[in-house]
């Protein structure tokens, strides 16, 4: 009995001590009512992350137009705001435009997605193409459902920046998260990616791909592509040939649109019985986002 008392008050004494710990003694952790720190677009994204679904998506300019359709005036004025304020904030020009407009907007009733949950709205690139390093959006589109019912257009911007590439945010606190909350606000990041990214010059980048030559003699059988990774539509170009430094051959390379390519087949006569180098040149006389990829030394193998 005594020692059944004894081991009760121990017991007692433990858990007095336990409370005692847990109520005076500081334990460290992470504290969820921090909502003015929004620096990061992801609380926990790694070193490696990107902002946005695919790397470098931009439009191929930074003056983007939009047309909006079907929407009450509410939705239409939260739109406008939307575009007013990342312009403020960025490098980026908005503008109307009737017909074959960058971005379309149009509006709907709420919609019920799951029992008791509505869509607030839908957004994202509708036309990409790949050139190069960048992934350039052409065309995007947004379905405004419900009305933001805050200060700030919260809704309207974070399917905007959809458009414009971004993903979305594990940070509560950030625009950009899944959930629309009044007091988010666009990041430090997004700001900076938007400004960094839409720095490069809107110019067309002409680049070799699939080079091939096949010496007969004097001849040369020759399989070259020619593509536009860049920002722009490029305007008629040349594509020269030097043997030994001894121009053999010229053909003109036409118009090529952002990520479109041209394969050409020719024959190359060369003067000299003997080649030891083939120079492929581009020429022309506009600007490129990088001219030193314009030119390609291939050594003749005897």
């Amino acid at each position: 009995m005594n020692n059944r008392r004894f081991f009760l008050n121990v017991l007692v004494v433990f858990i007095l001590f336990a409370l005692a710990i847990y109520f005076f003694i500081p334990f460290k952790g992470n504290n969820s009512n921090s909502s003015s720190i929004n620096y990061n677009f992801s609380l926990d994204a790694p070193e490696n992350s990107t902002l946005q679904f695919y790397p470098n998506m931009k439009f191929s300019t930074n003056q983007i137009s939009y047309r909006i359709s079907g929407c009450s005036l509410e939705k239409e004025n939260e739109m406008k705001d939307a575009f007013g304020i990342l312009q403020n904030l960025t490098i980026l020009e908005f503008y109307p435009f009737e017909y074959g407009e960058d971005i379309f907007i149009t509006c709907s009733d709420e919609i019920e997605i799951e029992e008791g949950l509505f869509l607030a709205g839908e957004g994202g690139p509708t036309n990409i193409t790949i050139a190069g390093k960048f992934k350039v959006i052409s065309q995007g589109k947004i379905l405004l459902v419900r009305e933001s019912n805050c200060e700030k257009p919260n809704i309207a911007i974070h399917e905007l920046l959809h458009v414009l590439g971004f993903d979305h945010s594990a940070n509560p606190n950030n625009i950009m998260y899944e959930i629309s909350y009044c007091k988010q606000t666009i990041s430090n990041d997004i700001i900076d990616y938007i400004n960094k990214i839409y720095s490069i010059p809107s110019q067309p980048d002409l680049v070799f791909e699939n080079i091939s030559i096949t010496p007969h003699g004097r001849y040369f059988e020759v399989n070259v592509t020619i593509r536009n990774n860049g920002l722009f539509r490029s305007k008629e170009s040349n594509l020269i040939l030097f043997a030994d430094e001894k121009k053999i051959k010229e053909i003109t390379i036409p118009p090529l649109d952002i990520g479109y390519g041209r394969k050409t087949s020719f024959l190359a006569w060369a003067p000299q019985i003997s080649v030891n180098e083939v120079e492929f040149v581009i020429e022309n006389d506009f600007p490129e986002l990088d001219k030193l990829n314009n030119k390609v030394l291939i050594e003749i193998k005897k």
